[in-house]
């Protein structure tokens, strides 16, 4: 506390145009959690873990990222739906309001880092109106010593400022929330939300632009782990596809679950030093590694309490369907010293594919990977809306679309180069349905996906034979330890095999269509990836 104190004193946030401000520097999780509580912010669940609520928004609105238009990001940066274009003049305008805003209030002020690999290590400031905010950060960026915060240096900057609403009207936002990302100035400026994801994927996303434009590194939205013999695995896949759940490991270490850097020295390294998981229907069974996590230390986002308790109703969705917790990394036991792996062996493409067509495990060309990072493919099941009764398909390109500021086949290419370059194979895996789509079929056994995972892994696939899949053309095996044959062709566990083939056919067009805006950029090894239907 003394060391907080002193450095309390000689940390100023003039130069950053907030004066006067009482400056709650670097703060233990401790002192964060106990603030938070007695400001009734917070309460404290049955585990010791925080438990918040991010008030109106919880979840990120992508629609309200903007990346600011300027001499770098100009002819870098794919513009569009994805990456908003926001005028350098209206950010200056905005900032200057919300320092000024910030002028003579409280705030908590945390100086860390991302990127685990000393040589990529950017050092990142954060400020924040609420301690819980700070706390989220502490938990998930990287922790610097305290030897060195005397002559501590910070590249970029994050603000994030919940109750600062924008006027769209004179601010250039579009409604009162706004997360807008700054090359020139490296800043992050966060406000009108007090969604905690907006401040980890504003990070995010300036990395997946620093990294391969100016340190030829390629950026992934991935988990990564390491086994005993020092092979790295790295899990692409969107949100409910079991990125973090298969990951987890108990037989390899986990370097991250999220976010990593693939450097041309074949390291992978973690970007962060938490995680951020989901908990809806979390169990002890399903998920260990994440439901022992949540301790003192964590923070707990949007969930409800059982009547009566302080213990979390994890199938409890009344505020959100995307109820979190955040925990320093070290919060699990089987993780890689460091963060760092070497020697990526295995490529994971995780799909929960709900129209049960693609085969639970297939292997992949580098044409087909390609194709397949770019489409980042999963499907939503049928939902509650009328007339919704089939699934609903959701491509995200390179499984991050939005936190990807170039245009996707940049980081397609640089993908396809490291597998060439490093001969590591890449797998698709369907953590859907088998036996027909959603509503008819039922969602692959998590311990029949782990098999598969694990002989892909061991090397045990290397030497059984392989059939390409009708439309796609994606190599299927025909037997896997501990797997039943009849699972592995998604055909033969569907009643009617003519209507599973049809299915098929209208799955690759909505391929075909998602990809059409990519094709003008993708080479011709890339297009030979696509289905054959």
């Amino acid at each position: 506390m003394d060391n907080n104190i002193l450095f309390s004193q000689s940390i100023s946030l003039k130069d950053l145009g907030i004066e006067n401000a009482k400056v709650n520097y670097q703060l233990s999780p401790d002192e964060l959690h106990e603030i938070t509580i007695k400001s009734g912010q917070g309460v404290e669940s049955s585990t010791g873990a925080l438990a918040i609520n991010t008030g109106e928004y919880t979840g990120r609105s992508p629609l309200d990222r903007f990346i600011v238009k300027d001499s770098i990001t100009e002819n870098q940066v794919w513009w569009g739906k994805v990456n908003i274009p926001f005028e350098s003049d209206a950010f200056e305008a905005l900032y200057k309001k919300v320092t000024a805003y910030l002028s003579n209030k409280e705030v908590f002020v945390r100086d860390s880092y991302v990127c685990a690999d000393p040589n990529y290590r950017l050092n990142v400031r954060v400020i924040t109106e609420t301690a819980w905010a700070n706390l989220f950060c502490y938990n998930m960026f990287l922790r610097p010593e305290l030897e060195e915060l005397a002559n501590f240096s910070p590249e970029w900057t994050l603000l994030c400022v919940p109750s600062f609403l924008a006027d769209p009207a004179v601010d250039g936002t579009r409604q009162s929330n706004f997360a807008i990302l700054d090359f020139t100035r490296k800043l992050v400026l966060v406000g009108g939300t007090g969604y905690t994801g907006e401040m980890k994927k504003g990070i995010f996303s300036a990395l997946n632009f620093i990294m391969p434009v100016f340190k030829n590194t390629l950026p992934m939205h991935c988990s990564a782990n390491v086994g005993d013999e020092g092979d790295t695995a790295i899990f692409f896949g969107l949100s409910g596809t079991g990125k973090t759940t298969l990951s987890a490991d108990p037989k390899r270490k986990l370097i991250g679950d999220d976010e990593h850097g693939w450097t041309n020295e074949n390291t992978v390294f973690n970007f962060e030093g938490g995680c951020y998981a989901k908990v809806i229907n979390l169990s002890e069974e399903n998920e260990p590694d994440i439901f022992r996590a949540i301790k003192k230390g964590a923070i707990l986002e949007n969930v409800v309490f059982k009547e009566g308790t302080n213990e979390v109703d994890f199938q409890d969705v009344s505020i959100t369907p995307n109820t979190r917790v955040s925990y320093p990394i070290y919060h699990i036991d089987n993780i890689q010293p460091g963060s760092i792996g070497k020697n990526p062996k295995n490529i994971f493409f995780l799909t929960a594919d709900s129209f049960g067509i693609l085969p639970p495990i297939s292997k992949l060309t580098p044409g087909q990977a390609a194709y397949h990072f770019i489409s980042g493919y999963t499907a939503k099941v049928a939902g509650t809306e009328a007339g919704v009764t089939e699934p609903q398909p959701n491509f995200s390109a390179c499984f991050g679309a939005p936190f990807m500021p170039l245009h996707p086949t940049k980081y397609a290419e640089m993908l396809s180069k490291k597998m060439k370059d490093t001969n590591v194979k890449v797998w698709l895996i369907n953590t859907g349905w088998t036996g027909g789509p959603y509503g008819t079929g039922s969602r692959m056994k998590l311990k029949y996906t782990r098999a598969m995972i694990t002989a892909a892994l061991n090397g045990e696939l290397d030497t059984v034979a392989y059939e390409n899949h009708s439309v796609f053309g994606i190599a299927k095996p025909q037997s896997c330890p501990n797997v039943p044959n009849a699972i592995l062709n998604p055909r033969n566990t569907w009643e009617d095999p003519e209507l599973y083939d049809k299915k098929a056919v209208e799955l690759a067009q909505k391929f075909t269509a998602n990809f059409a805006k990519f094709e003008e950029f993708a080479n011709a090894e890339i297009m030979a990836g696509a289905p054959l239907a």
